[in-house]
């Protein structure tokens, strides 16, 4: 680090120089990451790779439920058997119908 005579220097510099030791400081961890993130970019292209294909890894698959129950008075409505039941579903339960009457 340059020596620096704070003693030379008048009142609006030191002003200056406080904030910009201020705005450093504030920025400090941004800098080291982004270095960071330059060298290890830099690393994995050497290997052949971008670092966000190492960092991602496979595509995660998405899992869709196939609804397995379907409303009799509306085809629109259909349930996986997942999660809450549905109203109608509910309500037929409590009317002592069984849950196989819906299944599609």
């Amino acid at each position: 680090m340059p020596d620096l005579d704070l003693n030379a220097l008048s009142f609006s510099e030191l002003k200056q120089l406080q904030k910009d030791v201020d705005k450093a400081i504030g920025t400090y961890e941004t800098r080291r990451r982004a270095e960071a993130k330059a060298e290890l970019e830099s690393r994995a292209k050497e290997l052949g790779f971008s670092l966000s294909d190492l960092l991602e890894g496979p595509a995660a698959r998405k899992r869709v439920s196939v609804p397995k129950y379907r409303n009799p008075a509306d085809p629109e409505q259909t349930w996986t058997g997942r999660g809450r039941k549905p109203g109608w579903i509910a309500e037929a339960l409590a009317q002592g119908k069984p849950i196989e009457d819906f299944e599609i």
